[in-house]
């Protein structure tokens, strides 16, 4: 689940993460590195992977499902973000605010596994829709959105197995 930042997001939307920036303040690498599950300072220039997101494209499009693509601000939550937060993270680039996916992403990549992020835009982040923000309302949107997000990741995952 994600606010949506980039111009023409709605509720609903599915959107290919192709980036993110980690706002979180940490980072799930901190500490001693064991070698054994990654290198000290892994390189996450291409932390999502190119070829499971042009798959995941092609499988969204083959199923007429519509999908975005974009950059992910990941923050620490739980809190949701002010309109300020917004207008920077638009400013930097980025197209959804969530509270999660970032920590998962880099513990997922430091261990040497492939990485595709797709979050569903449950509601116009602060600032940008009508009214405020409640979890009532992301619950209701991801519940909606449930079967299309489903059979999206089962087309994917059965394109892997091939």
């Amino acid at each position: 689940a994600a606010g949506g930042i980039g111009r023409g997001m709605r509720p609903g939307d599915l959107m290919v993460i192709d980036d993110h920036l980690n706002f979180t303040g940490t980072s799930p690498l901190v500490g001693p590195n064991d070698e054994q599950f990654g290198p000290r300072f892994p390189d996450v220039s291409a932390l999502y992977d190119p070829a499971l997101i042009e798959l995941t494209e092609h499988a969204a499009l083959d199923l007429g499902i519509p999908l975005r693509r974009g950059v992910y601000a990941g923050v620490l939550g739980p809190t949701y973000e002010t309109p300020a937060e917004v207008r920077m993270f638009r400013s930097l680039g980025a197209d959804a605010v969530g509270m999660s996916t970032v920590p998962e992403a880099l513990q997922a990549h430091h261990l040497g596994l492939r990485v595709l992020g797709i979050s569903c835009i449950t509601n116009l982040a602060a600032g940008l829709g009508e009214g405020k923000l409640n979890h009532a309302e992301v619950t209701e949107v991801g519940r909606r959105v449930r079967d299309r997000f489903a059979a999206l990741l089962r087309a994917v995952l059965l394109d892997l197995n091939r």
